[in-house]
């Protein structure tokens, strides 16, 4: 640690503190500094020496820097810089602070509420917005990179404390001439978020996510993986021929339409499913909002801080109440 804190400093980076640590790779936090006392936070995600050195993982640890160079957009963590030091490659990324969907999630289970139904599909709308973008990303000649994002799941979603949403880790996506591993011969993904397709090792495009999308989703709002076992091979089984519930059976405040909306993303045959995320998002937006204000980036945000405060297990019934501490003032203005 001392050597590449050294190192990064030469490059002007300070690392601040270790965001997450896996066996493949560090996320830190850094400043990256400049002239006249310049001091911007970023992530900083420096992939191990020995994985560095492999080239199949080198050469998709490239192919994701190239892939998200170009994909800005609010809903989706930026990619500022791709790097080697040392024979190790590093990627400068947008520091998000805030906490993971997976964090929200397991909050809400610690302290035995449910999370409120609007903002769990609002949630959701934001990852289809992220992914409606980098689904009809196109290069410079205009031709689509057919971006598949191929592991949407809570650990790569992040809820700012602002209240944006963002979908990360664009490791095993797959693009046009940018990604090397084949489809077919690998299984991409966490097995408890699959796609159908994905578990049959079909060829993916964009409705795939969607039904990545739809499992978290229905994670938020019951509560588990509907379709998680103990095993990847049950998981699997589970997501090709497990029954889809009728959710409202197991939240029986839950609206018809939200539910319509999932049993229609929860579709086996693509060809039924939501056809892209534009869709996926109008829909979850007009559930929303079809009948007046709904929740925001600010509401999300207030609800977050409740949450994580010191009277969190009345988080959600203050949210049903319309008692979001933070926002009366500002709605009063």
């Amino acid at each position: 640690m001392p050597k590449i804190k050294h190192i990064f400093n030469e490059l002007h980076f300070e690392l601040v503190n270790t965001i997450a640590e896996g066996g493949m790779g560090i996320v830190y936090e850094a400043k990256q500094m400049g002239a006249g006392h310049f001091s911007k936070r970023v992530a900083i995600k420096l992939v191990r020496e020995e994985y560095s050195k492999i080239e199949e993982f080198r050469n998709n640890f490239i192919g994701e820097a190239r892939l998200v160079a170009d994909l800005i957009h609010t809903n989706i963590v930026q990619t500022y810089h791709l790097g080697e030091i040392s024979g190790q490659y590093f990627m400068t990324m947008e520091y998000v602070d805030g906490i993971t969907l997976e964090d929200f999630i397991r909050r809400h289970t610690e302290t035995h509420q449910s999370i409120p139904i609007d903002l769990a599909a609002f949630i959701v709308s934001r990852i289809c917005r992220g992914l409606s973008y980098a689904h009809q990303k196109c290069d410079i000649n205009g031709r689509s990179l057919g971006i598949v994002h191929r592991d949407v799941n809570p650990r790569n979603i992040m809820l700012a404390y602002e209240g944006d949403v963002k979908l990360t880790d664009f490791g095993i996506a797959k693009a046009l001439n940018l990604m090397h591993n084949e489809e077919g011969e690998i299984i991409a993904g966490k097995d408890e978020y699959l796609s159908p397709e994905q578990a049959r090792r079909e060829v993916t495009d964009g409705r795939a996510d969607l039904f990545s999308c739809a499992i978290v989703l229905a994670e938020m709002l019951v509560g588990e993986n509907i379709f998680e076992a103990n095993s990847g091979e049950a998981t699997r089984h589970n997501i090709l021929k497990l029954a889809i519930p009728d959710f409202i059976e197991i939240r029986p405040e839950l609206d018809p339409r939200l539910d319509d909306i999932m049993q229609r993303a929860f579709k086996r045959d693509r060809e039924k499913r939501y056809q892209t995320a534009q869709n996926m998002l109008t829909a979850l937006e007009m559930f929303l909002y079809g009948k007046g204000y709904g929740p925001t980036n600010e509401k999300l945000a207030s609800y977050i801080k409740d949450l994580f405060g010191n009277n969190s297990s009345s988080a959600a019934k203050r949210w049903a109440l319309g008692e979001t501490p933070g926002l009366e003032q500002d709605e009063e203005a």
